[in-house]
C-alpha cells in the first residue's frame, strides 16, 4: 500500500526529476516507510511506500525483463498463487506486486485477469516507450491522470498532479453542483478541470504523452446461483473464508473496523475462526448525542469470539477540530459525513496496526439498501436519487439544471444489461456511489493516517477463481431480499455462526449528528460560511445565513454539505493550509 505518481513527456525527452519529487511529496502521507523513483526514456515513475508485505525487500519501483518497470498502490492478495503460475522466473523480491510485472511480460495486457486484489498500477514498457495505467475492477484503489503542457501526469491523488505545477486547481462548476446535490461526483471527470479518474476496471495505454488506447473490465460478473439455500450457505461459507483469509495476508499487525452491523459482524466471526490470536476490533460512537450507540453490541460480539475490543468516542469538539484535516484529505471530494468517524477511527487504529478489514461493499453485493427493496416493488424502473440534497431550499443563485446528468448516464448503461431490477439497482451503486463515495472516503481517511483498508466483500476473484462478489451479486433476488429485509443469505449465515449479532433484527443506519453540532454553533458559523468565496459565487449569502442561523438540525445534511464544501474550497482551490480548527480556516481571507 502506498502512493504512486509519475509522468510521461510528449516530446520523448527525459522528465524533470524535481517535478516528480514534488508529486511524490504530495502523496508522502500515503507511504511514510520509504520512497523510490525511476526515470527511463520519456517516463518517470515514483512511489511513497507503506510497507505491508516483504518489509525489507519489497521496495519499488520493481524491475523485470527487457527494462520493464512498475509501481503500484494496493495489494495483490493471490500473489503466492501467482508465483506458482510463473515457473522459471527468478523473482527478485517476495513482494505481492512483483508477479504482475512478470505476467505482463509473458501475457501482455491480459495480465490483469489473473490479479485478485485492489490495485492502481503504472507500468513502463521501454520496448515501445509505452506507459500502462490500470485500476482494479471495483475501483478500491484510486488513480488519476491529466494531459498538460506536453506531459501526461498520473498519481494516486489529484493534489499530487496539481503539485507538479503543470496544471492549476480550477473548479468545474457542474461537478461542484453534482457534489452538493448527490454528495459525490460521477464518471471519469473530477471536480478539477483537466484531471480525470481511471474508471474502475479500466486500463489505458499511453504513448508520447497521450492516452491512445482504453480497455475495461466491469465487475462484478454474476456467478451461477446455487440450487438451494443450503447449498448457497455452504458456498458463502467457503468463499467468505477464502476472501477473509486472502485479505489477512500481511507481514504487519491487522485489525477490523467493527460497527455491530451485519457486514462487520460477519467479518469478525470469520476472522475469529481463522486467527489463533485475538482479533483487534475498533468501534466508534457519539456520546451525549442521543443517537443509538451500537458499541455495547460490538463489545458483546467481541467478547463472544475472544476479540480485543477498542472503543473510540467522537464528540462535537472532534467535529470542529478534525473537519479541516478531513477536507484536506478528501481532495477528490465526497460530502459523506461518515468520513469524520472514519478519519478518527483510523487515527486511533494506526497506533496499533497497519491494516484493517472493513465491511464496505456488503450492501451493494448482497442487497442491503432499502432503495433496492423499493426498486423490486416498482412495475417500471424509476430513477433513484431524483431529488438533490439542496432542492427546495432556494440557496442557489442559479438552480443547477443538469446536476443529475452523470448519474443518468450510469442509469441508462445499467439498463442495457440483462439483469433483474434488483441487480440493476445494485450495479448502479457499484458504478459510482461505491467507488466515488464509500471507497474514496475509506482510501483518503485511512491513507492520510498511513493505514491500509481492505474490503473482503469486494473480492473480485480472478480468471481461474470465482470471487465472493460474483457469488453474492449472482444470487437469486429471494436470497438477497426476503420478508422486507436485505442481505438475507448473509443474515442466515451470521445467525448460524454468531447469533448474538441478532442478524434478523432491524438495524438502525449509521448516523453522524452533524446537524446537531452545526445547530449548536449556527449563529457563529452562519456569517463565516456565507462570505466564503466558494459559497458566495454559487449561493445567495442571505439564504445561506438563514439556513445556518435558523438551526441546522432541520436541514442538517444541507448545512453539512455547504460547510464541508466551504472548507474544501478554502484548501484545494484557494490554497490555504488546513491549520487550526474549522473556525480558523473559515476566517482566512
Amino acid at each position: 500500500m502506498c502512493g504512486i505518481a509519475g509522468l510521461m513527456r510528449a516530446d520523448g525527452a527525459a522528465p524533470d526529476a524535481a517535478l516528480l519529487a514534488r508529486m511524490l511529496r504530495a502523496v508522502g502521507h500515503r507511504g511514510p516507510d520509504g520512497e523510490g523513483s525511476h526515470i527511463n526514456g520519456s517516463v518517470a515513475l515514483g512511489q511513497a511506500r507503506l510497507a505491508i508485505i516483504d518489509l525489507e525487500g519489497g521496495k519499488q519501483p520493481l524491475f523485470g525483463a527487457e527494462g520493464l518497470a512498475l509501481v503500484a498502490n494496493g495489494e495483490i492478495y493471490n500473489y503466492r498463487e501467482l508465483y506458482a503460475l510463473l515457473p522459471g522466473v527468478n523473482f527478485a523480491t517476495g513482494s505481492d506486486c512483483e508477479p504482475p510485472l512478470h505476467l505482463y511480460h509473458r501475457q501482455g495486457k491480459s495480465f490483469v485477469e489473473h490479479l485478485r486484489g485492489m490495485y492502481a498500477i503504472a507500468l513502463h514498457d521501454p520496448r515501445d516507450d509505452s506507459l500502462l495505467l490500470a485500476r482494479d475492477p471495483f475501483g478500491i484503489k484510486p488513480l488519476y491522470y491529466a494531459e498538460a503542457q506536453g506531459h501526461l501526469l498520473f498519481a494516486s491523488e489529484p493534489q499530487a498532479i496539481i503539485a507538479s505545477g503543470l496544471i492549476a486547481p480550477r473548479l468545474v462548476a457542474a461537478k461542484r453542483d453534482e457534489l452538493l446535490q448527490l454528495q459525490f461526483t460521477t464518471g471519469a471527470d473530477t471536480i478539477f478541470q483537466g484531471i480525470h479518474r481511471l474508471l474502475p476496471g479500466e486500463m489505458v495505454i499511453c504513448r508520447q504523452g497521450r492516452v491512445v488506447e482504453r480497455l475495461r473490465r466491469v465487475a462484478p460478473v454474476a456467478a451461477a446461483t446455487p440450487r438451494s439455500e443450503a447449498e448457497a450457505l455452504a458456498e458463502l461459507d467457503r468463499l467468505l473464508q477464502e476472501s477473509v483469509d486472502l485479505h489477512q495476508r500481511a507481514d504487519v499487525p491487522y485489525g477490523l473496523f467493527l460497527s455491530g452491523g451485519i457486514d462487520s459482524s460477519a467479518l469478525l466471526a470469520m476472522m475469529a475462526r481463522l486467527n489463533p490470536r485475538p482479533v483487534l476490533a475498533y468501534s466508534l460512537g457519539f456520546p451525549d448525542s442521543g443517537l443509538h450507540d451500537e458499541r455495547d453490541l460490538a463489545a458483546t460480539l467481541a467478547r463472544k469470539v475472544g476479540a480485543e475490543h477498542r472503543s473510540v468516542d467522537f464528540t462535537a469538539a472532534d467535529f470542529w477540530s478534525l473537519l479541516p484535516r478531513v477536507a484536506e484529505a478528501m481532495d477528490d471530494p465526497a460530502a459523506d459525513y461518515a468520513c469524520l468517524p472514519t478519519f478518527k477511527l483510523a487515527q486511533f487504529a494506526a497506533r496499533e496496526v497497519k491494516v484493517v478489514l472493513s465491511g464496505e461493499g456488503g450492501d451493494e453485493i448482497f442487497g442491503g439498501y432499502g432503495r433496492y427493496r423499493s426498486a423490486m416493488r416498482l412495475l417500471f424502473a424509476k430513477p433513484l436519487r431524483r431529488k438533490g440534497a439542496l432542492d427546495g431550499l432556494d440557496l442557489f443563485r442559479v438552480p443547477p439544471a443538469k446536476w443529475r446528468s452523470g448519474y443518468g448516464i450510469a442509469e441508462r448503461e445499467t439498463r442495457l444489461v440483462e439483469e433483474t431490477k434488483l441487480q440493476a439497482a445494485q450495479r448502479l451503486d457499484i458504478a459510482d456511489w461505491l467507488p466515488n463515495d464509500l471507497l474514496t472516503k475509506l482510501d483518503r481517511c485511512l491513507m492520510r493516517n498511513a493505514l491500509e483498508g481492505r474490503t473482503p466483500f469486494l473480492d473480485c476473484g480472478a480468471v481461474d477463481a470465482v470471487g465472493l462478489s460474483a457469488f453474492g451479486f449472482g444470487l437469486n433476488d429471494g436470497l438477497k431480499i426476503r420478508d422486507g429485509l436485505g442481505k438475507h443469505l448473509l443474515r442466515r449465515w451470521l445467525s448460524q455462526h454468531l447469533p448474538e449479532a441478532e442478524p434478523f433484527s432491524r438495524k438502525r443506519g449509521f448516523t453522524v449528528p452533524v446537524g446537531q453540532w452545526i445547530a449548536a454553533q449556527g449563529a457563529r458559523v452562519a456569517p463565516l460560511i456565507a462570505r466564503q468565496p466558494g459559497i458566495a459565487e454559487a449561493f445567495k449569502p442571505e439564504a445561506v445565513t438563514q439556513l445556518f442561523a435558523a438551526g441546522a438540525e432541520r436541514n442538517g445534511f444541507a448545512a453539512w454539505a455547504l460547510l464541508f464544501y466551504a472548507l474544501w474550497h478554502q484548501h484545494h482551490i484557494l490554497g490555504h493550509k488546513a491549520e487550526g480548527d474549522t473556525f480558523d480556516l473559515l476566517a482566512v481571507r
